[in-house]
């Protein structure tokens, strides 16, 4: 019997994290909750048999810069993405209503998405915690009456809570980017025979005029695309920045052509992932 694919995740079963990751590598795999985010990039780095998967940009909340590092300081190897709309539903124990309700308790961030929902309901308090889907875990488990989470719908059903009401994020264009991410031994394994046309690097730049104008025209001039930039203070230099960029192309030879032609101008650089463009779902 084939062994079932790990993958570490930030979360637990049923979180945005592990729905992402059963999308991009199938129900086949087993999921293991870390934490945070360094737990689970580091199962990954300790590990060649552990893949993983890490939030890196919200469309309404911007860049997780932390993990951006993460990614930098580690020798795990991006291998693919997934972009994932975020929907989210106010669930509770079995007969129970809304106006029932005295508490809502969920991540800070889905209580952030679905604010304008929440305002209705001014007499609810809301409670900070560490995961969508292990709120609604805990609701199920310790029969909690009065209280009410934010999660995903499937999580919910999964657990046997009432769904008092769905998509309540306030913005229905919300959707979070998750990289893939592989020991450098297993990543190979895993992308074998895949077209790449994105690439993200990190560099940096110095402190020099038009430094960065001059990166940018080089990857025009080889018609690479630029999707993402990301700067970020270099720690004990003053005005030095690094540089997190996404890059997309149809032609993998011009892409390691702008590479070669950057190098000089830049420092540090390093390749973080080749990987074919992730699909969207909605």
């Amino acid at each position: 019997m084939k062994q079932l694919l790990q993958v570490a995740i930030q979360g637990s079963k049923g979180s945005f994290h592990d729905i992402a990751a059963r999308l991009y590598f199938g129900d086949n795999i087993e999921t293991l909750s870390c934490d945070t985010f360094k737990e689970s990039i580091d199962l990954v780095r300790q590990n060649p048999d552990i893949v993983g998967a890490i939030a890196i940009e919200n469309t309404i909340a911007g860049g997780l810069l932390q993990n951006y590092n993460l990614l930098k300081d580690s020798d795990v190897r991006i291998i693919g993405e997934h972009k994932l709309r975020i929907k989210h539903s106010l669930v509770a124990l079995q007969g129970q209503q809304i106006e029932d309700i005295r508490e809502v308790r969920s991540h800070y961030m889905a209580l952030l998405q679905c604010e304008q929902f929440l305002s209705q309901y001014p007499n609810i308090e809301l409670i900070e915690a560490e995961d969508t889907a292990k709120s609604a875990y805990k609701i199920a488990a310790n029969n909690q009456q009065g209280v009410a989470g934010i999660c995903y719908a499937d999580t919910a059903k999964q657990l046997g809570l009432n769904i008092l009401a769905e998509g309540i994020e306030t913005n229905k264009h919300n959707f979070t980017r998750f990289l893939m991410v592989a020991h450098n031994e297993k990543a190979a394994e895993l992308q074998e025979h895949k077209n790449y046309n994105k690439a993200s690097i990190v560099f940096s730049l110095p402190h020099e005029e038009g430094s960065l104008s001059k990166v940018l025209t080089i990857l025009s001039f080889y018609n690479i695309n630029l999707t993402k930039i990301q700067s970020l203070p270099v720690i004990g230099h003053e005005w030095e920045y690094l540089f997190y960029i996404d890059l997309s192309f149809n032609n993998y030879k011009r892409y390691t052509q702008a590479i070669d032609a950057i190098r000089p101008l830049i420092q540090n650089i390093k390749i973080l992932g080749e990987y074919t463009e992730g699909q969207q779902t909605i």
